[in-house]
């Protein structure tokens, strides 16, 4: 059985799934899944999950994205990337101040409009779906956190940008909500994801590099390791017991929230959640927890 994440950099040009599906039979894994996707013409970080990885997706696609983003001043698009045809050409005499100034606006809390080009449903209909067909529908903006956007570099028409972020943060959305604000329309030129949570593409694997690997397995990262950012909480083997029949624990002095678990050897039980009244229940729990140790 393969337990495990495996940080992959996925290359422009293929789906997260079918990098996914490569690596699933490449690891020869039964059960895979992912901490979050990137469009086909994004390159960069995929957290891939393996086996009892996959029960700790949630807490990874909560945590924060960081990007690397190209945006192309003066066409807006149907995609509101380079995929798309483009609706209409602006000049572009913006000053690198100019653009400084109109990204103080969108760092911090924004409500952000979903694009129509997402995996968005509507009445079970993905939204992309409906675009492709030539139907807009109303969408509700939503909370996003921009923590992060520096300009890193501006050659009119392109600017270059590094951007961290919360879940939820569409970047062509962006990037088309900075050239409106510009007055010049912008588009997504191209994306690169470098980190995501603790994780960061530097610790990648490119997707060629593995298909040479005569043990992809030893690449995994352990589930200690997915979980290494939560507080820990200590259980003896009769608090282990309960929490896994369906019991909660009451443990005074846990502040509230999600807290990894572990045996008194280091073995990782799973992920619970801490209450305010000092009960603990168990969120997602491991199989086999000798199996797992914790990242020291």
């Amino acid at each position: 059985m393969i337990d495990g994440a495996l940080l992959l950099d996925k290359p422009v040009g293929i789906t997260s799934n079918r990098a996914l599906q490569e690596a699933k039979r490449l690891l020869r894994a039964k059960k895979a899944g992912h901490a979050g996707t990137l469009d086909p013409l994004a390159s960069g970080l995929l957290v891939l999950l393996f086996g009892e990885a996959t029960k700790f997706a949630g807490p990874l696609l909560d945590s924060d994205k960081e990007y690397l983003a190209t945006l192309k001043l003066g066409e807006r698009t149907t995609t509101g990337d380079a995929e798309g045809e483009v609706l209409e050409v602006r000049p572009v005499n913006t000053s690198t101040a100019q653009v400084a100034v109109v990204l103080e606006r969108f760092r911090g809390a924004i409500d952000q409009v979903p694009p129509m080009y997402s995996a968005l449903k509507r009445d079970g209909v993905a939204l992309y779906k409906l675009a492709r067909k030539g139907r807009t529908v109303q969408r509700a903006a939503r909370p996003v956190r921009i923590s992060e956007l520096e300009l890193l570099g501006y050659e009119p028409p392109l600017a270059q940008l590094r951007i961290r972020c919360s879940k939820g943060t569409y970047i062509r959305a962006l990037g088309e909500d900075i050239g409106a604000a510009l007055g010049t329309g912008a588009h997504l030129a191209a994306l690169r994801r470098t980190g995501a949570g603790r994780f960061r593409v530097e610790q990648a694997l490119a997707l060629e590099r593995l298909r040479a690997l005569a043990a992809p397995g030893e690449r995994l990262l352990g589930l200690g390791e997915l979980l290494a950012d939560f507080p820990a909480t200590e259980l003896d083997a009769a608090a282990e017991a309960r929490l896994r029949n369906g019991q909660a624990l009451k443990i005074s002095g846990l502040q509230a929230g999600l807290r990894a678990l572990y045996r008194a050897d280091g073995a990782l039980i799973g992920l619970g959640r801490a209450h305010a009244e000092g009960e603990l229940r168990a969120l997602r729990l491991t199989q086999a927890a000798d199996k797992h140790r914790k990242t020291l």
